[in-house]
């Protein structure tokens, strides 16, 4: 069954909620330009409310080491992810890392034979952002990059393409923020609801 990462989580409500409907994991993005930041502390807050056998995650662009560390140890947070331009020897500091990749073109795979990582998360390119765009790429690059490793695709994914995304590719997991709000930082349970229920759906 595939796994199911709810990203960009500024608030508990939205965190319980994403958890009641059957989330794995929950993400926190610590870029303080992005419109869903969320604070250590204020992420360290949800994290002790979350139950048992949930997984969370800190989201960094071209953080420094410290300050991974720092945040990590305030929030309390399970697994690093980058999502900005660091190289294969940063990604082997943390006990499990996921490092995102923004994709163009086949040719954006070529680094992904150079990173020891946990998983490869698979978003869309945009000059604009890191992520959390609801852009699309094109889904046959992500059923390539399985040779390298557990992908966690994500990029434009909603309650209306998840179905479609989950039977095309078969990923380790999915990731979706922007499909599931109702203003940036902030979830719409309904759609959060649809959007777990589908992507876990078992196909025949």
């Amino acid at each position: 069954m595939t796994k199911v990462k709810i990203c960009g989580i500024t608030n508990i409500k939205d965190a319980v909620a994403a958890v009641d409907f059957g989330a794995d994991a929950i993400g926190f993005v610590f870029y303080d330009k992005s419109p869903r930041y969320i604070t250590p502390r204020a992420a360290a807050e949800i994290i002790k409310c979350l139950p048992p056998f949930v997984t969370t995650v800190g989201v960094f662009v071209d953080e420094t080491v410290p300050g991974i560390n720092r945040i990590r140890e305030a929030a309390g947070f399970d697994i690093v992810q980058l999502h900005g331009s660091e190289p294969p020897e940063i990604a082997v500091l943390w006990p499990k890392v996921i490092k995102a990749f923004r994709m163009r073109d086949f040719t954006d795979l070529e680094p992904l034979s150079k990173y020891d990582v946990s998983a490869f998360l698979l978003d869309a390119y945009a000059e604009e952002a890191f992520g959390g765009t609801g852009k699309l790429f094109n889904w046959e690059i992500a059923l390539v990059a399985q040779q390298f490793g557990k992908i966690i695709l994500s990029g434009g994914l909603n309650p209306e393409n998840i179905e479609a995304a989950v039977i095309k590719v078969s990923p380790y997991a999915v990731d979706v923020s922007s499909g599931v709000e109702a203003s940036k930082g902030k979830k719409d349970h309904t759609l959060m609801r649809q959007f777990i229920e589908r992507a876990k759906k078992t196909f025949s």
